[in-house]
């Protein structure tokens, strides 16, 4: 049986490495597989949640289907499009919400991350961001959502909405899980959290030059290479560790844990080689995004049918639980 596929990026910004290691390559090996069925969103509306600039998220909103389809994203192949394009997501997101309490969403450690962040923008929009969520998955009955550790909390709620759902309207919807990648948790290149489009200097763009990535990479704080032992849990050692890990795994042992552990690692050459094997990875990206930036009108109809083919799907979802709760 086929299984159904959907993530999502919200719209702030060109994607970056963390991006592009923690989802779009969960998705490019779901996409690549016949034993699934995937949609891809770009998540405006979620987008919306925190404090935004519209003349930004108006141009960001193309950024990243444009970063998606450089990356491999194949509209013959998976369902691309905008969220907003789509309004039975904010149409469903309402109906759940008469399943799931204040409470629940108010200790949500995601939510109170966000409070902390933006205490002066503590809205509707961002409480209801789980339930949104939710309504993103469920409306399509994805089984499997490849997306980073960080959104278990979230998905957990999804959970116990469908199972709500289900008790109580008799829908049918699955209680989808996590589709771990093998890069769920992307470090930030300061040593702290992960790598953030909203924490200047803690990761490397899409864009970025093999120069821009030395540089980047040269300001990775370490110890002195000479301490040896074992690999720290935590700080710029170990997002190096992590990085290279994930571009050259078959030589990281030699190159990097054994040297450290003996005292005898030199960073400067390490991280010139970690610059130049992302940059190798990234150059023929950055290539075929240049050319689909003068292709407006293949873009526009990505965006279009991609459109079309998730509110078909969609639209079903929503007249069933219409049905279900009474409303038709």
């Amino acid at each position: 049986m086929i299984k159904r596929v959907l993530s999502g990026i919200r719209a702030t910004g060109r994607l970056h490495l963390g991006n592009y290691l923690g989802a779009v390559k969960g998705m490019l090996e779901l996409q690549n597989d016949p034993g699934y069925e995937t949609l891809f969103m770009v998540a405006d509306i979620h987008t919306i949640t925190t404090p935004f600039n519209i003349d930004e998220l108006r141009k960001n909103r193309r950024e990243v289907i444009t970063d998606y389809l450089a990356a491999g994203l194949n509209p013959e192949k998976s369902i691309i499009f905008l969220q907003s394009e789509v309004s039975e997501h904010i149409e469903l997101a309402f109906y759940f919400s008469s399943v799931t309490t204040i409470a629940r969403m108010q200790h949500l450690p995601t939510y109170k991350d966000k409070v902390k962040q933006h205490p002066g923008h503590n809205t509707m929009a961002l409480l209801n961001y789980p339930v949104l969520m939710a309504a993103d998955i469920l409306i399509y009955k994805a089984s499997l959502v490849p997306v980073g550790i960080d959104q278990e909390p979230h998905l957990e709620v999804t959970r116990e909405i469908a199972r709500k759902m289900n008790q109580q309207y008799g829908t049918d919807f699955p209680e989808p899980v996590r589709f771990a990648t093998k890069g769920e948790y992307i470090p930030s290149l300061k040593g702290e959290g992960k790598m953030s489009k909203s924490v200047e200097g803690s990761y490397i763009n899409m864009t970025d030059d093999l120069d821009t990535i030395k540089i980047k990479l040269s300001k990775v704080p370490t110890d002195s290479g000479k301490e040896g032992g074992p690999i720290p849990k935590i700080g710029g050692v170990r997002s190096l560790y992590e990085l290279y890990k994930l571009f050259a795994p078959e030589k990281f042992d030699e190159d990097f844990t054994k040297p450290y552990e003996s005292g005898l690692i030199r960073y400067q050459s390490l991280k010139n080689h970690l610059a130049e094997i992302t940059y190798k990875e990234l150059k023929p990206i950055q290539e075929k995004r240049k050319k689909l930036e003068t292709d407006i009108a293949f873009v526009d109809n990505v965006i279009k049918e991609g459109a079309e083919k998730a509110r078909t799907i969609a639209s079903k979802t929503v007249n069933e639980v219409r049905q279900k709760m009474g409303l038709l």
